[in-house]
């Protein structure tokens, strides 16, 4: 068996603990958390976490089981193999030498992000959307000169059926 990525969609109660039973029930077996995101639900009392591991389905399948033995675990999905949207945000601060400033400003508008901070030498630019377009602006950026990234990760719902 390969290793593929994996992405889980846990509901938890929304109390202190739980996230570290989950992280711990992960590490415990070795495996990394590629991504990790955590926020309350429409339901104060309930949390969805998202995340993202390199795993065999087997694995996958057994940490899936060991989740539903939680307490405070309420339900457990993978939504790899099935229809999804998928997000992700990032805040890149890239140089912003005034002869590459127009150019920056083109690939804001190409890939609908903004600009959110502006400094001397510095554009700070908050980008949404899912990985293509993430690994596409990164890579269009990095000849100009990215001097700082922080991502949130992956979220990610089930699509409805149509």
């Amino acid at each position: 068996m390969t290793e593929q990525k994996h992405i889980l969609s846990i509901l938890v109660d929304n109390q202190p603990g739980v996230l570290s039973r989950i992280a711990g029930l992960f590490s415990g077996r070795g495996y990394n958390i590629e991504s990790l995101s955590v926020a309350e639900t429409i339901d104060p009392l309930v949390s969805r976490i998202t995340m993202v591991t390199m795993a065999d389905t087997p694995v996958v399948e057994q940490i899936m089981k060991q989740l539903h033995k939680l307490i405070n675990v309420i339900k457990v999905y993978e939504l790899t193999g099935s229809s999804y949207v998928q997000r992700e945000m990032a805040l890149i601060k890239v140089q912003a030498r005034p002869e590459r400033r127009a150019e920056i400003l083109r690939i804001v508008d190409i890939f609908r992000c903004k600009v959110v901070d502006v400094g001397q030498g510095h554009y700070t630019l908050e980008v949404t959307g899912d990985e293509g377009k993430m690994d596409a602006i990164l890579n269009l950026l990095k000849p100009i000169g990215i001097k700082e990234i922080a991502k949130t990760g992956i979220i990610a719902l089930f699509r409805e059926p149509k």
